[in-house]
């Protein structure tokens, strides 16, 4: 049973699918390379406007794409060793068994985007693994700047529920949040790619009093400001006191999380995390390679049917390089990549010294 779960690992960059000599014609006069695709044009127009409100990179964007993790991550090649079960990965098992899985700790709140996603997959008959991961990819190309994922359709609808505790939680040591990565397939520097997830995030349930904070001044668009104001020096937190997972944030009304500060600081991965502030173009690319690894976790990708093409292409990002907000300076600036000079960067003049009301609270 392992080996037929972990050849995702080793295939992610196969070809899958058979691939017609002939484009199938869709809905709407699409087309597709395999007439399998052709429900996805269907589910995008629909989820587009009932579930993203438009096309927006909104709340239920933001919800949506965490989901592909939560549901992902549920996979433990060590469990499978010991002769247990070690979950099924991207199998949607998260929305088959959501009063299970939604009640896991670190998915406690995510039963609201799952439920919203439910009768989208059920109407279209699509299977909620596959599901999942469509709504995260169209998602984030709502997002200005963003990748045009991968998607690979074809996962079964039969599910297990996932093994508890494979989530990481914002309040795990470092050395813990790394062991549980690496036993899914990643590495440190892996994480950090798949972190680039949180410049257009935000929390809900750590601190409730400040439903919908995000974790950097431009949540709605996926550019590199994250990485550098996560590397600011925490002076406050911006609700009713600190929490558990919870760091000092540089600025009133952005959150941040425990397992961000230290991970952006950390020896193993500090590099990586400075790497992508004046390069957006490189965190989109290796954002991208490390979701087609995670969002085909457990998964046979032979099997699978490559439908990317229906995939929105993103609007392109207003800069590649990230500024210092307004207030802040250099010398905020908690430099932890020895072996590369911190970059110099500008002061945006007039940029938010804050973000109360940026969140996408309801």
């Amino acid at each position: 049973m392992f080996s037929k779960y972990f050849v995702s690992l080793l295939a992610v960059a196969a070809v899958v699918g058979a691939v017609p000599s002939k484009k199938a014609t869709c809905s709407k006069g699409r087309t597709a390379s395999n007439e399998k695709c052709c429900v996805w044009f269907d589910v995008l127009d629909d989820i587009q406007e009932n579930l993203f409100d438009g096309s927006k990179c909104g709340e239920e964007a933001h919800e949506s794409l965490r989901l592909t993790f939560h549901d992902a991550i549920g996979f433990s090649p060590q469990l499978f060793r010991e002769g247990k079960f070690g979950g099924g990965g991207a199998d949607g098992s998260i929305m088959a068994f959501a009063q299970i899985e939604t009640n896991f700790k670190a998915s406690i709140g995510m039963d609201e985007i799952v439920e919203e996603q439910r009768p989208f997959a059920l109407k279209h008959r699509v299977s909620f693994g596959d599901f999942i991961q469509f709504a995260g990819a169209v998602a984030v190309s709502n997002c200005a700047g963003g990748p045009r994922l991968q998607f690979l359709a074809g996962r079964s609808n039969h599910s297990q529920v996932s093994p508890p505790d494979l989530v990481p939680l914002p309040e795990d040591p470092v050395d813990k949040i790394f062991a549980r990565m690496g036993d899914a397939g990643f590495t440190p520097n892996e994480l950090v790619d798949l972190l680039a997830s949180h410049t257009v995030a935000a929390q809900d349930q750590i601190d409730p009093s400040i439903h919908g904070s995000p974790f950097d001044t431009t949540p709605s668009d996926f550019d590199a400001q994250f990485f550098v104001e996560t590397l600011l020096k925490g002076t406050l937190f911006p609700g009713n006191g600190s929490h558990v997972g919870e760091a000092k944030s540089p600025i009133p009304g952005e959150f941040r999380l425990q397992s961000d500060d230290l991970i952006a600081r950390d020896p193993r991965t500090a590099c990586e995390w400075q790497s992508f502030i004046t390069n957006q173009k490189l965190m989109v690319e290796r954002f991208t390679k490390a979701m087609a690894k995670m969002t085909t976790l457990g998964n046979d990708v032979r099997t699978l049917v490559d439908c990317s093409e229906v995939i929105p292409v993103p609007s392109r990002a207003k800069t590649n390089v990230a500024h210092v907000p307004d207030g802040k300076t250099i010398k905020d600036i908690e430099h932890a990549c020895k072996a590369t000079p911190f970059p110099t960067l500008q002061t945006q003049p007039g940029a938010s010294c804050c973000c109360a009301g940026i969140g996408w609270g309801r």
